[in-house]
């Protein structure tokens, strides 16, 4: 059977071999100033920044301006652009919105990438497709000037998730990326595929100094009780490096309202030493610059 031959081969991971020992670590020069520390994703802005899907001339920002634009709305440079907001991966396109970013003194810290593939499906092509498809995006970020990806963990439509055949397949993306000086992360986002538990599972299984965390502050507790959720976040930035998502309001599946506790996840942070980016990520109804401009100034008092 197919589901056994995929078992079979998780026998041998990446993950055994010696191979991180003879690869460089990450260095990224994180800033240590609070504001400095901030980004903003491109995702709240979804309804006013171009899309994929969007025509030229549609009125809504390119992702090429996004940095300048938000530099003058709400005085931070730094972006972390959502991969539906680009047109293309052509080099020349990339290059523009790299342009743009350094006319507007700014820097692009991660890029979170959403894909269709299941990286732990029983299905062997399907992983290799989600494999190459972060591949593709890592070549991305080294044109883009960025440190990292985040790439996402599609539910599979064949399987529970698997932390083998996950881990197997994050290592072949690990190998790649190191080549390329980027670092992988994975998010808390979807509750099933991406359990924060599972993801360390993963990360610790995998082995490797260019996979990391990504901890979310709200989607784990908008999607688990409360001691899980924050349980789940400390084990998420006990592994987490360069990028996590800061968030306050969210909503259950049931469409309730619930506040993020921010001290405790902020103290979190602090007892985990990260030195880190905090990317703002509202994602409540209403105003997204409204909402990013209050999480900002919650971040500011709390790294300050």
């Amino acid at each position: 059977m197919q589901s056994a031959a995929a078992a079979g081969g998780v026998m041998c991971l990446p993950s055994v071999r010696p191979l991180w020992a003879a690869t460089s670590l990450p260095n990224v020069k994180f800033p240590s100033a609070p504001r400095e520390r901030i980004a903003i994703a491109s995702y709240p802005f979804r309804d006013f920044v171009a899309g994929r899907n969007d025509s030229e001339g549609s009125g809504k920002i390119e992702m090429k301006d996004f940095p300048a634009h938000m530099a003058e709305k709400l005085n931070i440079k730094k972006i972390e652009p959502w991969s539906e907001h680009f047109r293309s991966l052509e080099p020349r396109y990339l290059g523009q919105i790299r342009a743009g970013v350094k006319a507007a003194g700014g820097a692009i810290v991660n890029v979170a990438v959403d894909g269709e593939h299941s990286p732990y499906a029983a299905d062997k092509a399907e992983r290799d497709a989600a494999v190459a498809f972060s591949k593709q995006w890592v070549d991305a970020a080294v044109l883009l000037g960025a440190p990292g990806i985040r790439t996402n963990v599609p539910k599979a439509k064949d399987s529970e998730p698997d932390v083998d055949r996950a881990a197997e397949s994050f290592s072949r993306v690990a190998e790649y990326a190191a080549t390329k000086n980027i670092v992988v992360n994975m998010e808390n986002d979807n509750p099933v595929s991406e359990d924060p538990f599972f993801i360390v599972k993963v990360i610790e299984k995998v082995k490797s100094p260019w996979l990391h965390a990504l901890p979310d502050f709200g989607n784990s507790v908008a999607a688990k009780p409360a001691e899980y959720a924050y349980d789940g976040i400390k084990q998420m930035f006990s592994h987490a490096y360069g990028i996590c998502h800061v968030k306050e309001i969210v909503s259950d599946e049931k469409g309730q309202t619930l506040r993020v506790d921010m001290a405790k996840t902020f103290g979190i942070l602090r007892e985990a030493t990260y030195k880190g980016y905090c990317s703002m990520e509202f994602d409540s109804p209403g105003d997204p610059y409204k909402g990013t401009a209050e999480l900002i100034e919650t971040t500011l008092k709390y790294l300050t």
